[in-house]
């Protein structure tokens, strides 16, 4: 692979604006020395999830590049792009709020911004220890990924999945270890229904997210 003039120092982090991926900026500036985000507007949901990422980004004085994907939304219909239709979740299938190829072409505009900006080094907060089924969150997706981002451009990129084996609770203790925990629980943006912070309650991502936070605050002894 051609190193020439990849930075080890420089990381992108795919960034929502959530809870996983804000955890994830905070452990990026754990790592390295400079820290850029990626952020996609891809018609989800609603568009607070981009004002959040942008409030975040700015508030945190990191660079943020918002990327039109607004193609996916015209691919298949689903729950996370179009609003009219109710989130759905089984056991038997994957979730109506799956979107199709959304990680991987996610990655490979990253991948593509990181080659302009000489960033060995991708951070996506993917996990398939928590997650809904999804299969583009899988360890074996992202290790396939990681192969032919860099074939496809003659680089070594890394990519980092900080989460992949951790489940909520342990997302939330990770936040803590950062000294984060508050910032990620009251100023992320989570909830299918666009609510900053403790969220709806009732949708699949709140239901998730706080069940995980109830479990660590417990096992913590705070209320």
């Amino acid at each position: 692979m051609n190193n020439q003039h990849l930075n080890n120092n420089k990381a992108i982090v795919v960034f929502s604006g959530g809870q996983d991926s804000t955890t994830c900026l905070f452990w990026a500036r754990e790592h390295f020395n400079d820290v850029e985000l990626v952020t996609f507007k891809y018609g989800q949901r609603h568009h607070r999830e981009v004002e959040v990422a942008e409030s975040i980004a700015k508030e945190q004085e990191l660079k943020h590049h918002v990327l039109d994907m607004s193609l996916l939304s015209q691919l298949t219909p689903n729950a996370l792009t179009q609003p009219e239709m109710e989130i759905e979740q089984t056991e038997e299938s994957v979730p109506n709020t799956f979107v199709p190829a959304r990680n991987l072409l996610f990655l490979s505009f990253a991948g593509a911004l990181a080659y302009q900006l000489n960033a060995k080094h991708i951070i996506t907060g993917v996990c398939e220890t928590d997650f809904s089924g999804y299969p583009d969150c899988r360890d074996n997706f992202i290790k396939s990924m990681n192969v032919t981002l860099s074939l496809s451009m003659d680089k070594d990129f890394v990519i980092h999945t900080p989460l992949m084996w951790l489940d909520k609770k342990e997302t939330w203790a990770l936040s803590d270890q950062l000294g984060v925990l508050d910032y990620i629980r009251y100023n992320t943006l989570t909830c299918y229904n666009g609510v900053i912070g403790q969220g709806c309650g009732e949708c699949p991502a709140c239901k998730l997210r706080q069940r995980g936070l109830k479990s660590y605050l417990e096992e913590k002894g705070v209320d």
